[in-house]
Order: structure tokens, then sequence, then C-alpha cells
């Protein structure tokens, strides 16, 4: 039950998007027992996104979230790199103008009910 919430500045394409959805999916391998085949990925484009007090230059803000508690910190490491490359080479977003954030938790509902 991962998630990988997608905030740009810049403008999206569809095309765009299934290519960084597809390196989503390839990435989130690297937090054990995870796989695409639960992966949700919501994208925002086009987003108002000051970092250090600019908007001039192209900004991305991520947010994963994982059903569990024990992550590595090494997955997290290789995630970062993973999503980073995809924006870098997708939309041109530099990684010095890239937040992530993680989070791992027990509470999570779906299907009507939690896990």
């Amino acid at each position: 039950m991962p998630v990988i919430h997608t905030h740009v500045s810049t403008p999206l394409s569809a095309e765009q998007r299934e290519r960084i959805k597809t390196a989503y999916g390839q990435a989130i391998t690297a937090v054990p027992g995870k796989s695409e085949g639960w992966l949700m990925c919501p994208f925002e484009s086009d987003m108002p996104i000051y970092f250090a007090g600019d908007d001039s230059k192209p900004a991305a803000y991520v947010e994963v979230n994982v059903f569990g508690s024990d992550v590595p910190r090494s997955a997290w490491e290789q995630l970062t790199q993973s999503i980073m490359k995809a924006l870098n080479e997708e939309l041109g977003i530099p990684n010095d103008r890239t937040y992530i954030r993680y989070t791992a938790t027990t509470d999570w509902g779906w299907n009507g009910s939690n896990f």
C-alpha cells in the first residue's frame, strides 16, 4: 500500500506522467514487500512552489507513504535517488529544488476497513 504523491511546479503531459509512474513502479521495490501492484501515484502539476523564496525555477515536493513500520533507511535512500532521477530526466527539476517526505504507518484503510 504505497503512495507516491508528486507535486511539481512544471506542466506535466500524460506521456511524462506515464514514464514517471513507470519509474516509480520500479523504484518502490526498494522497500521490502512493496510492489507496483499496490502503488498509487497521484500527480499535481503547474503548482506554484516557492523554494528559498523563489518560484522562478522548477521545483518538486513528493510525499511517499507506506503501510508498515520498519523501513530500512537504505530503502528511503534508494527511493530518493530514483524519484529525483525521474523528475530531473522527465521535467528538468533539479535535485537541489526537490524535497521528499517519507512516512510509514500501521494505520491504513482500504476497501471499507483497515489493515
